[in-house]
């Protein structure tokens, strides 16, 4: 059998990717790792929580937080004097490790001038997940702020706002959102889960670095996975780590998306299991 090497001539980008590690069910960093990786970057994982599967769909999981474990970490990168050229934060367990975040990606923007993504994980579907509080609401508000670009979905958005949850917002309204969440145009903001009309799935995005405003959508499938939004912002992370822009990442990132879904639904993969990405070729981008 022939193996097909994938040469570049880049060296690869590093990530810092503070996600859990679920071990059955593609989500988090069993998402992330490989859809980066597949897009040329080589991951560093900081683990911010063990379990032996992810939540949803689940019962009986074994659940390891590690927030003691991060310092210890964090303090053995220091000494090495480790240099990442992203810090991409994800689902986080408590205030502190929220703290955490801010403190880390706070420390490698000023040491490599670190891009600071953040997917801030709080909810979906109108609902606030039970493991956040209000001091953590609160804590990824100022997350939102400080990063370089910021990936909510719909739910997110309107909890980093502080305003009741709907279904649908006319275009001004989320235009509207866009603009409060970057930071006096400070941070890029992409809002997924939101359609461009009737059974259309797909992300609006304010881009800070042309000021630029602009969506992209697909058919909308009647299934929901879970590992969907870690796909989502994984490959707009990995398109922008290779110079696209935020519109070209989030065409990208839409585009994979509903490739995985129709595919995974296609084959009557169980929906606890997540998107069958290791069968859905991101090599275009």
């Amino acid at each position: 059998m022939n193996l097909k090497i994938n040469q570049t001539d880049r060296i690869p980008k590093k990530v810092c990717a503070i996600h859990d590690l679920s071990c059955i069910g593609r989500c988090a960093l069993t998402v992330v790792i490989p859809i980066l990786s597949q897009l040329g970057a080589q991951v560093i994982p900081l683990p911010t929580a063990l379990l032996s599967s992810h939540t949803g769909g689940y019962t009986g999981f074994s659940f390891l937080e590690l927030t003691d474990e991060m310092e210890k970490i964090r303090r053995h990168w220091h000494s090495m004097d480790t240099l990442f050229d992203s810090v991409y934060s994800g689902f986080l367990g408590d205030e502190k490790q929220i703290e955490f975040v801010l403190d880390f990606a706070h420390y490698c923007r000023k040491k490599n001038n670190s891009l600071f993504f953040a997917d801030p994980v709080m909810g979906d579907d109108g609902i606030k997940y039970q493991t956040y509080t209000d001091e953590m609401c609160m804590l990824t508000r100022q997350i939102a702020k400080e990063a370089d670009i910021i990936t909510p979905n719909l739910t997110e958005a309107c909890i980093l706002l502080n305003i009741p949850y709907r279904e649908h917002f006319p275009d001004n309204e989320i235009k509207d959102m866009l603009i409060s969440l970057s930071n006096s145009g400070k941070t890029s903001v992409v809002i997924t889960g939101i359609g461009n009309g009737e059974n259309t799935i797909g992300a609006r995005y304010f881009d800070r670095e042309t000021g630029a405003f602009g969506n992209h959508s697909t058919k909308k499938l009647d299934v929901s996975y879970p590992g969907t939004g870690d796909a989502f912002s994984s490959v707009v992370l990995g398109a922008l780590l290779r110079g696209r822009n935020l519109g070209e990442a989030v065409f990208s990132a839409v585009s994979y998306v509903y490739s995985a879904v129709e595919l995974t639904h296609r084959l009557g993969t169980p929906i606890r299991e997540g998107i069958l990405l290791e069968s859905v070729s991101i090599s275009d981008i």
